[in-house]
C-alpha cells in the first residue's frame, strides 16, 4: 500500500479533479504490475496496473492493492470493479472507501458479489492524507485550501504604502529558492487565487515559469473592475475566472470568464461554492493580507505555508493572524518555511 501512495504521488498536478489513486498487481509476493491515475480523461490507476501485467494468467491467483474504492460507474472511462472481476482477479485490497456519491461502497459491493476477497483500510490514515484534496471536495464541498505567504523577522507581508509608491517592483522577501518552490506548487494544485490590491500592486502571472508544470487556473476577485486589460492575469494566456460584484454579462470570452458574487455575505464561502460548482479540488491562496485573513476568519483553510525571510521592515503591513498545529519546519537557505495544519 506504500508503494500505491508512492505511485499515485506521480499524478499530483495532472488528473484534478480525479483523485491520485497509485495500485499494484501481486502474485507469489512480488509486484507483477503497477500504475498510477493517467491526466484526467484517460484510465485509472487500477487499469494502468493490470495493463502492465505481463502474463495475464498470473492475474487468477493476484492481489490488487489500491489507495482507493475501484468506481462501479461508467464516466470519462468504464468501471474499475468490471474490469477487476473481468480478469478473474480474486483477491482486492483497499486503503480507503471513495465518499463519492456515484461510489461509496457500490464498487466493494460489486468486488464482493462477483467472489472477490475484499479488504478494506489498510493504511487508512496515509490514504486519507494522500486523498487530501479529493476527500476535501467530497466530503466538505469545498477544495483542499493552501494558504501561502511570506514575511519579515519582524512580522510584515509588505512595506508602508509611501516606500511601495517610490519603488513599484515587487519586494521580494523570501529568497529565490523559495520562489522556485511556489511555482513547484502552482504546478501541483488545480487554481491559484488572489485579491485585486495584489495584481494592481505586482501585476503577477501566476505561473510556473520558474518550474516545469501545469499554469493554475487563475481566480481574481476584483469586485469593481479595476484591473487594466493589459495586466497579466486578463491576457487570456491561461485559464482565468474574475469573479465580482459587476454586471458580467458579455465580458467573458474563451480565456477570462467572469462570475458574479456577492462581496457583502461571507465572501470566502460564495468562493468556495463557486469553485466546487467548476469541479476544482484544491486552491493555493497568494492573496495579500486582507483575502487571505478573510478565509482564515471564516474557518476554510486546510494549511498554511509561511516563509520568514531575513529582512525587517519596522511598519508595514502585518502578517495574517493565524492559529494552526506545526506540522513542519525547514530552512531553505535564509528562509524558514513553516507548515501549519487546520486541525
Amino acid at each position: 500500500m506504500l508503494r500505491c501512495i508512492e505511485l499515485g504521488k506521480k499524478g499530483l498536478g495532472k488528473v484534478a479533479p480525479n483523485p491520485m489513486v497509485g495500485s499494484v498487481v501481486v502474485n507469489d509476493g512480488k509486484i507483477i504490475g503497477e500504475g498510477f491515475t493517467s491526466p484526467y480523461g484517460g484510465a485509472h490507476a487500477e487499469v494502468n496496473a493490470i495493463g502492465a501485467v505481463s502474463n495475464e494468467e498470473l492475474l487468477k491467483s493476484a492481489t490488487l492493492y489500491v489507495t482507493l474504492e475501484p468506481c462501479s460507474h461508467f464516466g470519462k472511462t468504464p468501471p474499475c470493479a468490471d474490469l477487476i472481476v473481468q480478469k478473474n482477479i480474486p483477491r482486492v485490497v483497499i486503503g480507503l472507501q471513495d465518499p463519492h456519491d456515484k461510489v461509496a461502497g457500490r464498487g466493494i459491493q460489486k468486488l464482493k458479489a462477483a467472489g472477490c476477497e475484499v479488504t478494506l483500510g489498510v493504511l487508512e490514515a496515509e490514504c486519507r492524507e494522500h486523498h487530501k484534496r479529493f476527500l476535501s471536495f467530497q466530503e466538505k464541498k469545498r477544495p483542499y485550501i493552501i494558504l501561502k505567504w511570506a514575511e519579515t523577522k519582524d512580522g510584515f507581508i509588505a512595506p508602508e504604502q509611501s516606500v511601495r509608491k517610490n519603488n513599484p517592483e515587487p519586494f521580494w522577501i523570501s529568497n529565490g529558492s523559495s520562489k522556485q518552490l511556489v511555482h513547484q506548487w502552482r504546478g501541483e494544485e488545480q487554481a491559484i487565487l488572489v485579491g485585486t490590491n495584489t495584481v494592481l500592486t505586482d501585476n503577477p502571472k501566476l505561473s510556473t515559469r520558474n518550474w516545469s508544470g501545469k499554469n493554475p487556473i487563475r481566480i481574481v476577485l476584483d469586485r469593481n473592475l479595476r484591473i487594466p486589460a493589459e495586466f497579466n492575469v486578463l491576457d487570456g494566456s491561461i485559464k482565468t475566472h474574475v469573479l465580482t460584484a459587476q454586471t458580467v454579462e458579455g465580458k467573458s470570452n474563451s480565456g477570462v470568464q467572469y462570475h458574479f458574487v456577492d462581496f457583502t455575505k461571507n465572501l470566502p464561502q460564495q468562493i468556495c461554492n463557486y469553485l466546487f460548482s467548476q469541479s476544482i479540488t484544491s486552491l493555493l491562496i497568494e492573496g495579500g493580507r486582507e483575502t487571505l485573513q478573510s478565509f482564515i476568519d471564516a474557518n476554510l483553510w486546510d494549511e498554511a505555508r509561511v516563509f520568514t525571510g531575513n529582512a525587517e521592515f519596522g511598519s508595514g503591513v502585518k502578517s495574517p493572524t493565524i492559529y494552526g498545529h506545526t506540522i513542519d519546519s525547514k530552512n531553505i537557505i535564509s528562509d524558514t518555511l513553516t507548515v501549519l495544519r487546520n486541525d
